[in-house]
C-alpha cells in the first residue's frame, strides 16, 4: 500500500509545480481502475486456469472458497496472493504514467489503464509467472524488483547519449526497460541453484543453474540453456508490449486524442482537472484558477495590507 502514495509523492516532486495535481491523478486512477479490473477478471487471466497458450481464463477472484483456499505457491491463502499480485500490476500502470506525465490526454489514460492491464500484462504474467505459462515450463527466472534498477539508472543514463534524447519524463525507459532486460541476463549468468530453490520450492531445481555455475559444475550446456530461456523472456515481453500497446493506442486515437494539446500543455493541471496544486492564497496571487475564475487572467486578488504583522494581512473583497 506504501509504494502507491510514495509514487504520488515522488511524481509530484519530481515533475514542474504545473503538473503535480496531474502525476498524482494518474497514479491514483491507475490503482483504482486496476483493483477493480483485477478482481474482475485480470487475476484469473494471469494465474487462473489455461484458456489459451499465452492466456488464462477470465473469472472473477472474490469466490469465497477460492479465497481461502491455498494458492498455487507457497503456504499462503489466495486472497493473500491476489492482493500481492494486484499491487505488482498497479505498480506496473503507475511506471507507464512516469514514461507519459504531461504528455498524454488524461481521457485516454482511463481507457488505457484497463485496457493494458487486461491485453497487455496479464499476458506477460501468465506466461512467465503462472506455473503452467510456456516461459514458466521452460524454467525462466524472474524476480520482480530489487536495487540492480537503480544502480543501472545512475550509470547508464550518462554513459549512453541515445537514453539522454528519450522523450521520457520520469527516465522509465532506462531505469525499467534497460535495467529489467539487464537483470534478465545477469540473471541467466549468476544463478545459484540452491538460491533458486528457496524461491521456487519446486522439486526440479536444479535445472535453474546461470552460466557461471553451469561451468564450474560441469553443466555448462545446462548454464547456457538458461541464458537462452531468459533472453527468450526478454523478447517476448518486449514483442508483446510493443504490439499490445501500439493497437491500444491506435485505437484510443479513433476516440479521443492520445496527446495533450499544445494550450494544456503550456498551462499544465489548470486546463486539464480546473485546480493547481500549492495555489496558496496570498500577497499578488491568484485566487481563482486562470480558467474557472469569472476574473479575468491578469486579475490578481483584491487586497489591502494592514500594520501590526510582519507581512501584513490579507482581506478578501
Amino acid at each position: 500500500m506504501q509504494s502507491v502514495p510514495g509514487l504520488v509523492i515522488l511524481y509530484g516532486s519530481i515533475v514542474k509545480k504545473k503538473w503535480a495535481v496531474n502525476s498524482a491523478f494518474m497514479a491514483l486512477y491507475a490503482f483504482a481502475a486496476v483493483l477493480i479490473c483485477w478482481v474482475g477478471w485480470g487475476y484469473q487471466m494471469a494465474f487462473g486456469d489455461k484458456f489459451i497458450p499465452f492466456l488464462g481464463q477470465p473469472d472473477v477472484a472474490l469466490d469465497e472458497k477460492f479465497l481461502l483456499s491455498r494458492t498455487f505457491v507457497g503456504y499462503l491463502p489466495n486472497a493473500t496472493m491476489v492482493y500481492f499480485q494486484f499491487v505488482f500490476a498497479a505498480i506496473t500502470l503507475i511506471l507507464i504514467a512516469g514514461a507519459l506525465l504531461g504528455r498524454m490526454n488524461f481521457h485516454a489514460w482511463m481507457i488505457f489503464v484497463p485496457l493494458w492491464l487486461t491485453f497487455s500484462y496479464t499476458i506477460t504474467a501468465y506466461s512467465i509467472w503462472c506455473p503452467t505459462g510456456w516461459l514458466a515450463k521452460k524454467g525462466i527466472i524472474d524476480y520482480s524488483g530489487g536495487s540492480i534498477p537503480w544502480y543501472t539508472m545512475m550509470v547508464l543514463h550518462k554513459k549512453i547519449s541515445f537514453l539522454k534524447h528519450v522523450d521520457d519524463t520520469m527516465a522509465i525507459f532506462h531505469t525499467h526497460a534497460i535495467a529489467g532486460s539487464l537483470g534478465g541476463i545477469l540473471t541467466g549468468i549468476f544463478a545459484e541453484p540452491k538460491l533458486c530453490r528457496i524461491f521456487y520450492l519446486v522439486p526440479e531445481w536444479e535445472h535453474y543453474i546461470g552460466l557461471l555455475n553451469g561451468f564450474h559444475d560441469n553443466r555448462a550446456g545446462a548454464g547456457f540453456k538458461q541464458l537462452g530461456v531468459q533472453l527468450l523472456g526478454i523478447l517476448f515481453v518486449v514483442f508483446v508490449n510493443v504490439i499490445m500497446t501500439s493497437i491500444i493506442c491506435v485505437l484510443i486515437r479513433l476516440v479521443v486524442p492520445l496527446r495533450l494539446s499544445e494550450e494544456e500543455l503550456s498551462t499544465g493541471d489548470d486546463a486539464i482537472h480546473g485546480e493547481e496544486a500549492y495555489a496558496l492564497w496570498g500577497d499578488g496571487e491568484k485566487y481563482e484558477s486562470r480558467h474557472d475564475s469569472f476574473y479575468g487572467a491578469d486579475q490578481e486578488i483584491p487586497h489591502s495590507t494592514k500594520s501590526g504583522g510582519a507581512g501584513g494581512q490579507v482581506e478578501m473583497a
